[in-house]
């Protein structure tokens, strides 16, 4: 478990970013972004957060994947000079320096005496491997981007690698899925600290289109299925998410584009990569998903409104996706809601 340290209670929390070199620019601007908008959006008459990022290379400069250089406060070895006060949380950015920074034995090394010292640490994408590199993983469940969960598994066999959630949490160590979903992770941290509505404002302010829980699969329609190429396709996609509840069948969607069922479920499953069937099931559940972590309706009422011809058919396709049923996701995200409420500013006052 990572040791906390004491702080004033009004004091900002330190983010401190280490990017490896080079980086995937989105694993440090995404959750610099999300702790900002937190700092503007919490609020309170102070920043919330004050964000630091710490290179690997000795020059402060951090080479991203794209060619972009930032600028950090300082190479890792010299930030302490940089930080306003002790390290909260430890993030440890991916990107293809990812195995070189995983080798390097002096960034190893200060990880590993930094980390006793945080309230938490946690690494985005491919920074789960330096993570691994320290040691802290060992025995805990952690996730990585998908495309190379299987090396990570191999590299620490020590590590019980899960390549399917969003980001997972495992005694105070945080990991997330890759690149965007280091926001998630981030959006999630924020909550902790302060409330469900704040990381909601967040959310909506960086115009996020849905805060994806960790506790729950990596799923997501966006995911798993693609934008069509021809417009009509398109547009019928388009159609379908507000019109769940209607005649959805093959013959239904085929009749809207005037082609025959057989010919249009060839082109679709072909252009989007699911059948239709599959990618209106999809539809339907997340439609479902949101319902329930959003409103308080019946989950008849719910299975209805997202086109499921029983609360009973709905429960059999969560079970499929999500190995839930809709009681325990609701349950579940509850949960999670009453654990950042506790931690909330607020919360913690009461």
């Amino acid at each position: 478990m990572i040791r906390s340290v004491p702080a004033a209670p009004d004091a900002p929390r330190v983010v401190l970013i280490v990017a490896p070199d080079p980086a995937q620019e989105l694993d440090v601007s995404g959750p610099t972004a999300v702790f900002g908008q937190a700092n503007r959006l919490s609020g309170r008459p102070g920043a919330a957060y004050q964000i630091r990022i710490a290179s690997v290379a000795d020059d402060a400069i951090v080479r991203t994947e794209s060619g972009i250089r930032l600028l950090a406060d300082a190479p890792f070895h010299r930030i302490a000079e940089q930080l306003p006060g002790p390290v909260d949380t430890l993030l440890i950015a991916g990107g293809a320096g990812h195995a070189a920074a995983a080798g390097n034995a002096a960034l190893i090394h200060w990880l590993r005496e930094l980390a006793p010292t945080v309230r938490r640490v946690g690494a985005v994408c491919t920074g789960a491997f330096v993570l691994a590199s320290t040691g802290l993983l060992d025995a805990k469940r952690a996730t990585t981007h998908w495309q190379h969960a299987s090396k990570l598994a191999r590299r620490y066999p020590r590590v019980q690698v899960d390549p399917n959630p969003i980001w997972i949490e495992d005694g105070g160590i945080y990991t997330s899925a890759g690149v965007t979903s280091g926001m998630d992770l981030s959006l999630a941290l924020v909550e902790d600290d302060l409330g469900h509505a704040t990381s909601l404002a967040v959310a909506r302010e960086l115009v996020l289109f849905l805060r994806r829980p960790g506790s729950q699969a990596q799923f997501s329609s966006a995911l798993q299925a693609q934008a069509a190429q021809s417009p009509g396709l398109r547009e019928l996609q388009g159609w379908i998410a507000d019109h769940l509840d209607g005649d959805l069948s093959v013959n239904a969607l085929a009749e809207r584009l005037s082609m025959s069922p057989r010919n249009f479920a060839r082109v679709f499953a072909r252009q989007v990569g699911l059948t239709p069937a599959r990618y209106v099931e999809i539809q339907r559940l997340e439609a479902a998903r949101r319902m329930l972590e959003q409103s308080e309706r019946r989950l008849d009422a719910v299975a209805r409104l997202a086109g499921f011809s029983s609360a009973d058919a709905m429960r059999q396709v969560f079970l499929r996706h999500l190995q839930t049923t809709p009681e325990r996701y609701r349950a579940a995200f509850r949960a999670q809601g009453s654990r950042a409420a506790a931690n909330s500013p607020a919360g913690l006052a009461a």
